[in-house]
């Protein structure tokens, strides 16, 4: 959703040859007040991205959809803890039967403990660091407790999801983050995008201030 959509081709072919994956921010004006990508969006992408694309499904019905994100391209595939959970065991299994990684995002009020009985089912856990909705808001140190506990629970049961970071991950926060346990980084307007007009640039300044941080 930070890409400047006038130069998309350009920015997702610097992309291509810089980064992990793609995360898509798919909104539906419900769940959160704000409209972004679709299933169209990501199918353009698609043909020339190189990169696995983990959506992240900010949706009051995530269920509907599953299959449509997968047919666009998903790899991942996360919905909301807070809307899953009345058939969190079967929207993970549909995930999966559907051949993609099924993850689940937690807001920063949701406590990890809401997904206690289906974490080892997880290929991902995305904590948001900043409510989600919008780009470029504050960072939320409280966070920071909830990653070490996620970790925890990783070395603790044997889980093999990854952790990831979704919300103002950049030069002020990288280390932090990492000392709790982050393992991915959703890296948006703050951590990359606004560092420079020329995305090459952009991602040399990012990666330097991230192994400056490390």
């Amino acid at each position: 959703m930070c890409l400047d959509y006038l130069r998309i081709r350009e920015q997702i072919e610097v992309l291509n040859e810089r980064a992990d994956y793609y995360h898509f921010d798919i909104m539906d004006a419900h769940f959160v007040k704000n409209i972004t990508l679709s299933p169209d969006f990501m199918r353009a992408v698609k043909k020339i991205a190189k990169l696995p694309f983990d959506v992240h499904l900010m949706m009051d019905n995530p269920n509907e959809y599953i299959e449509v994100f997968r047919d666009a391209g998903a790899d991942w595939i996360s919905p909301h803890a807070e809307v899953i959970n009345a058939d969190a065991f079967r929207t993970i299994d549909k995930i999966k039967s559907l051949g993609a990684k099924a993850g689940v995002v937690l807001n920063p009020a949701t406590p990890l403990e809401y997904i206690k009985h289906y974490a080892g089912k997880l290929d991902l856990v995305t904590i948001m660091t900043v409510d989600p909705g919008y780009a470029g808001q504050p960072f939320i140190a409280e966070m920071l407790g909830k990653i070490r506990q996620c970790r925890q629970w990783k070395e603790e049961f044997g889980y093999s999801y990854k952790i990831s970071i979704d919300g103002s991950c950049n030069r002020k926060t990288f280390k932090a983050l990492h000392d709790a346990g982050a393992e991915m980084y959703v890296l948006g307007s703050s951590g990359l995008f606004s560092l420079d007009n020329d995305l090459c640039a952009a991602y040399d300044k990012m990666l330097e201030s991230f192994n400056s941080a490390l």
